[in-house]
């Protein structure tokens, strides 16, 4: 019997650098629509029912699944499926962004909200056909390692356009500032420009109903009808309280007396690195946990981090000296570390629960559907706070986290010891 190889010869290959890039490409222009443009439209004068009203510019990353089967079907010539769609994707995202920045959201909003849209389409297009390239590149051995190095690295990104550009928002001009949080894409491009194209699937679809009809038909025949909307509704609701109480965060941080660069050096940081920590720890964590008690006590820590929030309301707007940025970074980083918890035992739930021959389609599917509340629900969080005040809309944001928890007594019983988990029922 062969002993294992050594970690490092398992962090060291060159399929993790390709999953290091490519998550932090897939991770920017996400954290851009998240993080820099409501600061920037906060900047400029608009309300916080119009800011949040933008989150409706990323329905792009709710509908991606209906586009994933013609990405399946179709490649760029020259360049392949996977490679080409990336590489379109990207060079279209570094011009879509720094024209996004020309613009003056107080006298051209409807061309910000279009070019804004437009940003979510073309990131949403790119992470089809990297999600569909992943898993391609990886063998059955790498997958759990292979992802988690992508989510880290996903997440690592956000530490451009949620913390150096909103520094840099307050020394340069804005153009300047998206010019070069675009530039931060150039490296995902040139990787796929050099990167081989991978070996086609066993399942490549021949015709355009084959990659459309047979990924949907495949998972709700393999689950039946009720036991699958179990499923897409857990799927929809267990993030749901955290991605509506981060819709509005760096607005919330504004009100409550902080700066643009406090917010960039403290929270972000704090947030970015707690959510690395949390999803290092959680992967390590649910080797002995198993996926479905994972579930179970991260999403307890997911949800009851978001409390910290409603506790920073509840003190309210004070000037931000070293106590304030303290208790900041305090509750940023609780809440990162949850939700790292979090999403580590959640994006191992929809691996598990996709089928591997329809990767490309059903993961596009899952990961639309765990979307939504990031996009649909999120836009109406500016009402909600000026129906409910920031404290109340927390404490509603918790409340909305506990359907999601309930059902996992149904898609992932404690009951089931680790080792001898199946994909959801």
């Amino acid at each position: 019997m062969t002993s294992p190889a050594p970690l490092w010869k398992t962090l060291l290959t060159r399929r993790m650098l390709i999953c290091i890039v490519l998550g932090f490409s897939s991770g920017l222009p996400l954290f851009l629509l998240f993080n820099l443009l409501p600061a920037w439209l906060k900047t400029e004068g608009l309300s916080l029912k119009a800011i949040g009203a933008f989150a409706l510019v990323q329905f792009p990353y709710t509908w991606k699944f209906l586009w994933a089967p013609f990405a399946d079907r179709f490649g760029v010539p020259g360049l392949g499926r996977r490679r080409g769609w990336m590489f379109v994707s990207q060079l279209a995202l570094i011009g879509a962004i720094v024209a996004l920045g020309a613009l003056n959201p107080a006298a051209d909003i409807m061309a910000v909200a279009a070019i804004a849209a437009l940003v979510a389409f073309l990131s949403a297009t790119q992470d089809i056909a990297i999600d569909a390239y992943r898993r391609e590149l990886l063998g059955e051995d790498e997958l759990g390692f292979g992802n988690a190095v992508f989510v880290n690295a996903y997440k690592l990104a956000g530490l451009v356009p949620g913390a150096l550009s909103l520094f840099l928002a307050d020394h340069l001009p804005w153009f300047q500032v998206f010019a070069i949080t675009a530039a931060f894409l150039a490296p995902g491009a040139i990787l796929s420009l050099i990167v081989s194209e991978p070996e086609a699937a066993p399942h490549t679809p021949h015709t355009l109903r084959e990659a459309i009809i047979e990924p949907f038909e495949e998972f709700f025949s393999r689950h039946g009808w009720r036991s699958a909307a179990f499923v897409l509704a857990f799927i929809f609701l267990y993030k749901l309280g955290d991605s509506l109480a981060t819709a509005l965060a760096t607005p919330f941080y504004l009100d409550m007396g902080f700066t643009k660069t406090d917010i960039g050096i403290v929270a972000k940081n704090a947030g970015l690195w707690s959510s690395v920590a949390g999803g290092l720890l959680g992967g390590v964590w649910m080797i002995r946990l198993g996926i479905n008690r994972a579930l179970w006590l991260f999403g307890v820590a997911q949800a009851v981090a978001m409390l910290g929030f409603a506790w920073l309301a509840w003190l309210g707007p004070a000037p931000a000296d070293a106590a304030r940025l303290l208790q900041l970074g305090l509750v940023i980083g609780a809440e990162a570390f949850g939700v790292g918890l979090g999403t580590t035992a959640f994006v191992a739930f929809i691996a598990r629960t996709t089928n591997p021959a329809y990767s490309a389609t059903q993961f596009a599917l899952f990961t639309s559907l765990m979307a939504v509340p990031r996009t649909v629900v999120s836009a109406f969080a500016g009402v909600f706070v000026g129906w409910l005040g920031w404290q109340n809309f927390f404490l509603a944001c918790f409340a909305l986290a506990l359907p999601g928890m309930a059902l996992l007594a149904i898609v992932a019983p404690w009951r089931i010891a680790p080792g001898s988990e199946k994909p959801a029922p």
